[in-house]
């Protein structure tokens, strides 16, 4: 599986939210969309990335952009980790994983000395077509948000 590259166009996924609400990316056309990618609800590194959209969330409305994390975690542990953290944004359960190889962010990790497979933190900007307009593959989950928006500032 091969991640996506820049220019390319994203592929159409739907599936549920925390809510059990249907998330379509078409739904989204015409809107710039963050879809970051992460390993699982209420871990450390996760927490910080999620918790430092949540308090950037307020600057990505502002400039139009929209905010989707996805994880291979089901929608009740999305409901549990929205909840802790008032999570303003949707998160996508994955649990086939399927949007996650087709998105090129499933593989082999390493931690510990031990290998598996697992989803890496990875995050597209997908522009308002529908087209990969940026892709970060080195995130550090709590200054994450705070790059994206600097991206999204020098870009307009």
């Amino acid at each position: 599986m091969a991640l996506l590259q820049q220019g390319l166009k994203a592929p159409l996924f739907e599936a549920s939210d925390q809510e059990g609400q249907t998330v379509a990316l078409k739904d989204y056309i015409g809107k710039k969309v963050i879809l970051y990618f992460y390993p699982k609800d209420d871990t450390p590194g996760c927490s910080k990335e999620a918790c430092a959209f949540r308090d950037n969330f307020p600057k990505f409305k502002e400039i139009g952009v929209e905010v989707l994390g996805v994880s291979i975690d089901s929608e009740k542990r999305h409901k549990k980790f929205v909840e802790k953290y008032e999570l303003p944004f949707k998160l996508v359960a994955d649990e086939e994983k399927k949007i996650v190889k087709d998105y090129g962010v499933w593989g082999l990790k390493k931690f510990m000395g031990r290998e598996y497979m697992g989803t890496n933190r990875i995050t597209y900007l997908i522009d308002e077509d529908g087209t990969i307009e940026h892709v970060w593959t080195k995130v550090k989950p709590a200054e994450h948000a705070a790059e994206l928006l600097e991206y999204l500032e020098h870009t307009k």
